[in-house]
C-alpha cells in the first residue's frame, strides 16, 4: 500500500518528494533461457540453410545415406586438426556434397521465378527442421509428383531417391494451386535427356567412398593416398587456400 501510494505521489503530485525512494531493479526483458533456445533455433536455420538435409526433419541426419555421408564427414572434420592434410581432404568432400545440394535448390528455385514466385521463392524453398509430415495438407499427390520429377525430368540429376525436403515444398504448391504447373516447367526446363550429359560433365559423388574414408579416420600414410586418388571423381577441382578459408566456415 505504501509503495503503491508513493508511486501515485510522484507521478501526480508536485509537492511530494519521493528522492528517498530506492531506484527499482532492471530486469532484463528476455531470461537466459529464452535466448539459448533462440540461438539454438537460429543455428538449427544455418545448418538447414548450409547443408540442405534431405531428410530435414532427421535430427540425427542417419535415415538416409547421403545425409548420413554429409553428417559423418562434418563430424570427422570438426574431430580433425584444422589447416591439415586431412582437414582440408574433408573440406573439399563436403564442399563437394553442398555444392550437388545448392544446384538442384537453384533448378526449383529458377522454375519458381519463371513461374512468377520471384519474390517468394525464397521462402517458398525454406524448409526448417521441424517440418512435419502430419501438417502436409496433400502428401499423397505431393509424393507422387515428386516421384514424376524425379523419373521423369532431370531436375534431381541423380538416380538416387529425390530428397524428402522438396515433398514438403510441393506441397506448398499444390496449396497454391501451381504444382502441375511447376512439374510442366520442370518437363520442358530440364527433360530427362540431359541427365547422361550432365553426369558426365559432373561425376556422381561416391558415397560408399566418402562413407568409408570416415570410418577409416584419415589415418594417415599410404590409405590416406590411396583414398585421395580413388576420390578423384568426387572432389572439386581448381580449390586454392583462399577457397579453404570459405570451405572452413560450416558449423563451427
Amino acid at each position: 500500500m505504501g509503495a503503491a501510494f508513493r508511486r501515485f505521489c510522484a507521478q501526480f503530485c508536485c509537492c511530494c518528494c519521493c528522492d528517498d525512494d530506492e531506484p527499482e531493479e532492471k530486469r532484463p526483458l528476455l531470461s537466459s533461457e529464452t535466448l539459448q533456445y533462440f540461438a539454438s533455433e537460429a543455428k538449427k536455420r544455418r545448418d538447414q540453410e548450409t547443408n540442405l538435409w534431405s531428410e530435414p526433419g532427421d535430427p540425427s541426419h542417419s535415415e538416409r545415406d547421403d545425409d548420413r555421408a554429409l553428417y559423418n564427414l562434418l563430424q570427422t572434420r570438426a574431430k580433425t586438426r584444422r589447416g591439415s592434410q586431412g582437414y582440408r581432404r574433408l573440406s573439399v568432400d563436403i564442399h563437394a556434397m553442398r555444392e550437388v545440394r545448392r544446384g538442384v535448390r537453384e533448378r526449383w528455385k529458377m522454375i519458381l521465378e519463371n513461374l512468377g514466385f520471384t519474390a517468394e521463392a525464397e521462402s517458398l524453398l525454406t524448409v526448417s527442421a521441424s517440418a512435419s509430415y502430419d501438417r502436409m495438407r496433400n502428401a499423397p499427390t505431393a509424393r507422387r509428383l515428386l516421384h514424376t520429377l524425379h523419373s521423369e525430368t532431370s531436375i534431381f540429376n541423380s538416380r538416387e531417391p529425390p530428397p524428402e525436403r522438396y515433398l514438403f515444398i510441393l506441397d506448398r504448391l499444390l496449396y497454391l494451386d501451381v504444382a502441375e504447373d511447376f512439374v510442366a516447367k520442370a518437363r520442358r526446363l530440364y527433360p530427362k535427356g540431359d541427365e547422361d550429359e550432365d553426369e558426365e560433365e559432373a561425376p556422381a559423388i561416391n558415397l560408399s567412398l566418402l562413407l568409408s574414408r570416415v570410418n577409416q579416420g584419415l589415418s594417415g600414410g599410404e590409405e590416406d593416398d590411396d583414398l585421395e586418388n580413388a576420390s578423384g571423381s568426387s572432389r572439386v577441382s581448381g580449390v586454392s587456400d583462399d577457397d579453404d578459408v570459405f570451405l572452413e566456415k560450416s558449423l563451427d
